[in-house]
């Protein structure tokens, strides 16, 4: 057996680096009882090295390609031509040439032959890279199949393998090339198979799309192609399309495009009892390689042959569940406005700190409602409570429900026996909305929360090691039980606001035939932490502005050590006051907050530099209290205008006295909202600072590399690390990769235990024929200058532009007070964004998928706040 050249049941499962990932795969296909694959070779990676091995001009062109970056296009495709002319003129080695024709005479060299790329960054679980390389159909001859194999080793630098390679991180000198030799068939039909459906998710639906002739017609886009899904052995859905073309190999070499007979052209391509053999070598195939498959097949005399197989990475993960029930899985990034996949630590945190039934996939959480699904009662309460924050999640569960079988329904005094399982739905159960309120409530658990966090932190740094884990672990208890933090007053007073904005917005429709009314009344209310947050930075910047030096050194800042070198300037002392104040009540922030990893404000000051710049650019001294004192006051014109409308009316001094009463509950309850949240992430910063420093013991140690490594174990893995001073170091080395892997997905609202996403819709009438549809959160119409920002970093806002972004949580509120609209992909009515939208006085449209895509940066566009769409002007 020559290491130059394999035949497919010559490899083996480890010899990824010298067949490719295409070539494992085939040669682990050919050893497979009852499936037909086409037989060949793969000349292996050690013929591709052996071949520029001396060749001088390929390693220097090389050595100015590694130089360059993703961004530097002109450069990229200049190089690599030359590259791969370099490749086109290198003799293939002696030994290489010997060893193709040994093996081709085996077959037989009159025949016809598919040379195709394998790279050994090809056709992994975690990177396809499929379609990167090229491959060449139906060649004769063995000087022919040289020159093709010298094609496919050169097709290793086009531009768009190179770009690719940069933006997935491999390194262009460890990826090698394999050319796979494998015996034509000259089919009647071949398509692709996917052993779940990759539209959906759904790993019980194949579905197949076939076409006449060749594969490479449908491949490059030249013919439409029928498709098929196939459900538990059942043909569920055929879609026949006009197939007007089709690609045949010539008997002298290589292929023709002919015309389709148009009495053929809407004829199926693959008769019924094919179709369900083919999805029974798909399921084969699956079970074999343990994970979904993209698999190319042809159908030739009969026989299905199997010419290609690779997993499916684009399918989003499944929550492992312990039994064999259907479950429904609902998204908390969407909920908590952070769809980012979270690290080992932040997501075991999280679920400390949570009584839900969470599941973890793809770096995610899910609560698992199928619970809550099952009962009459349940599944009213969880579509009112999710339904009325984000309609494409009611949607969504409304879809479920309607199909009727998916999950079982139980009566609702059965339901607490099920399993043992808690109904622990997304609210907690023993809350009271507040109907006679005092307003000093808010206050009062305002301060119950800051002395908490003083005690914990007085009390946290007395522990160390082992200690430190059981106690970080008796406070999360304590509070779960106390509820000094999760205090049931607390979810009432924020139910009790939610419910007195949502009755103001429903009466105010039907006696005034006004729209969110509510929205106006909530501008600039007090105790709300988050826009208090965005109004401080803008008391940092007037502090700031007088001073010119300060400002010229903070637009050259580097590095983090910053604030130790203001000092120096006139105005200096001042400006690190304030910036410092500023930290001290908000350092613990940032974006992707919920996740414990993330960096902080605090641990690193500069982020704050562009927005306190920005600030000083785009405003006159003292507009944040201005700013606030507007709001205030258009929030109390209005508040007037309703009550003497309603006087007017029939029984009108009973309805102005009712809503007056509603008001009041909105603007006294409704800042408080956002004040739960800012507890927890207090003390998550807290208990991340405490661990950090056993994190330190462990780098010194030599245990782990840097402090950093231990966000990728779970809090109990860290706490057996700091108890025994060991740790598989690799563990952190593949959590690093998947969490690479995770960062790549767009993680589902609602998906099911068979990997579906169930896409909800939004039920509109009546719009624009353009629109772009979202969910009103924020009343007004806008217009003005679209800037899509995909991270706090890239921020760069002028006064009157219209953000529009993936999600913002409250690490985003300094960059409200410089736009004057909001669109986001992710969100509901009371999720950050809304909530400071409306206090802002910002029209907002959340909930729009795709909403970074669909609209491009620097377009003008219209947000219909109190509608909910977008227009593009």
């Amino acid at each position: 057996m020559s290491s130059l050249v394999l035949g497919f049941k010559e490899t083996e499962k480890t010899q990824l680096s010298l067949v490719g990932g295409k070539g494992l795969n085939l040669g682990e296909l050919s050893k497979l009882k009852g499936i037909q694959v086409p037989e060949g070779f793969c000349v292996t990676t050690v013929g591709f090295q052996k071949a520029i091995e001396q060749n001088e001009t390929y390693h220097v062109l090389l050595d100015r390609l590694t130089m360059l970056k993703v961004e530097d296009r002109d450069q990229i495709g200049e190089i690599s031509k030359k590259i791969r002319q370099a490749i086109l003129d290198v003799e293939i080695p002696s030994d290489v040439v010997k060893a193709v024709s040994h093996y081709l005479s085996r077959f037989g060299e009159e025949l016809g032959f598919a040379v195709r790329s394998s790279a050994t960054a090809e056709d992994l679980p975690h990177a396809s890279f499929a379609g990167q390389q090229d491959s060449f159909l139906n060649i004769t001859g063995i000087d022919a199949i040289l020159q093709h194999i010298r094609k496919c080793w050169a097709s290793l630098f086009t531009d768009r393998a190179v770009i690719y390679r940069m933006q997935n991180g491999f390194d262009h000198r460890q990826v090698y090339l394999s050319v796979i030799v494998q015996r034509m068939v000259f089919p009647q039909a071949s398509g692709i198979l996917f052993t779940a459906d990759p539209m959906t998710g759904n790993r019980k639906q194949l579905s197949i799309d076939a076409s006449f002739g060749l594969g490479e017609a449908l491949v490059s886009g030249l013919v439409s192609a029928d498709g098929y899904k196939v459900q538990e052995e059942e043909i569920v859905e055929k879609r026949i399309a006009t197939k007007k073309l089709t690609i045949y190999g010539r008997q002298e070499g290589g292929t023709e495009t002919k015309q389709i007979d148009p009495d053929q052209q809407k004829t199926q391509t693959l008769a019924d009892e094919q179709i369900l053999q083919l999805a029974h070598i798909g399921r084969q195939i699956e079970a074999y390689f343990g994970q979904p498959q993209d698999i190319e097949w042809c159908l030739a005399d009969g026989t299905f042959y199997i010419v290609q197989s690779r997993p499916i990475t684009t399918l989003y993960p499944i929550p492992e569940a312990n039994d064999q029930e259907n479950h429904v899985y609902v998204s908390v990034g969407h909920q908590q406005m952070m769809t980012d996949p979270m690290k080992p630590l932040g997501l075991s945190f999280y679920l400390l700190l949570t009584p839900a039934p969470m599941r973890k996939a793809g770096g995610r959480l899910f609560v698992d409602v199928s619970l809550m699904l099952a009962s009459p009662s349940g599944r009213e309460t969880l579509i009112n409570v999710l339904g009325k924050n984000d309609p494409l999640i009611k949607d969504a569960l409304t879809t479920v429900i309607e199909r009727g079988n998916f999950i079982k329904s139980i009566p609702d005094d059965k339901k607490e026996q099920i399993n043992g399982k808690s109904n622990q739905g997304p609210a907690p159960a023993d809350y009271q909305t507040l109907n006679d309120y005092d307003p000093t409530i808010v206050s009062e658990l305002i301060k119950q929360s800051e002395s908490s966090i003083e005690e914990l932190k007085h009390k946290i740094q007395t522990k160390s090691g082992a200690d430190l884990f059981d106690f970080i672990l008796e406070d999360i208890q304590e509070l779960r039980e106390r509820k000094s933090v999760s205090d049931p007053r607390s979810f009432g007073v924020i139910m009790t606001a939610m419910n007195a904005s949502s009755w103001i917005n429903e009466k105010m429709l039907e006696w005034l035939g006004e729209k969110n009314a509510a929205d106006t009344l909530s501008q600039s209310v007090p105790n709300n932490i988050t826009s208090e947050m965005g109004l401080a930075l803008m008391d940092v910047a007037d502090v700031i502005r007088p001073y010119p030096e300060v400002i010229n050194y903070l637009q050259h800042v580097k590095d983090d050590r910053f604030l130790d070198e203001l000092d120096k300037f006139n105005g200096g002392q001042e400006a690190r006051d304030a910036i410092c104040a500023f930290l001290g009540k908000y350092g613990m922030r940032c974006a992707g907050e919920i996740d414990i990893t993330r960096t902080r404000w605090s641990e690193k000051p500069i982020t704050l530099v562009p927005m306190i710049l920005g600030n000083i650019k785009n405003f006159e001294p003292n507009v944040g209290k201005r700013k606030f004192e507007q709001g205030r006051q258009e929030a109390l014109k209005k508040e007037q205008a309703l009550l003497e409308q309603l006087k007017q009316l029939p029984d009108g001094e009973q309805k102005a006295k009712e809503t007056k009463r509603m008001i009041d509950l909105v603007r006294n309850l409704i800042g408080y909202r956002e004040y739960p949240k800012y507890s927890y992430i207090n003390r998550y910063f807290v208990y991340k600072q405490a661990l950090l420093k056993e994190a330190e013991q462990l780098a010194q140690a030599g245990v782990i590399r840097e402090k950093e490594d231990v966000y990728y174990l779970a809090f109990e893995e860290f706490h057996e690390a700091v108890r025994t001073n060991q740790l598989d170091y690799q563990i952190i080395s593949k959590r690093k990769d998947e969490y690479k892997l995770y960062e790549k997905l767009t993680p589902p609202r609602v998906f099911t235990s068979d990997g579906e996403i169930i896409a909800g819709e939004y039920k509109r009438e009546n719009l624009p024929a353009a629109a772009i549809v979202g969910l009103p959160v924020s009343s007004g119409v806008i217009e003005g200058r679209a800037r899509v920002i995909l991270s706090l970093e890239d921020a760069d806002l002028e006064d009157g532009d219209i953000l529009v972004t993936s999600f913002t949580d409250p690490s985003w509120t300094p960059l409200f007070v410089s736009i004057k609209g909001l669109v986001t992909e992710v969100g509901g009515l009371m999720t950050h964004g809304a909530v400071i939208a409306r206090e802002y006085g910002l029209p907002a449209v959340v909930g729009v998928e795709n909403a970074t895509k669909l609209i491009k940066d620097g377009q003008r566009i219209r947000v219909h706040g109190t509608e909910g769409y977008i227009e593009i002007l």
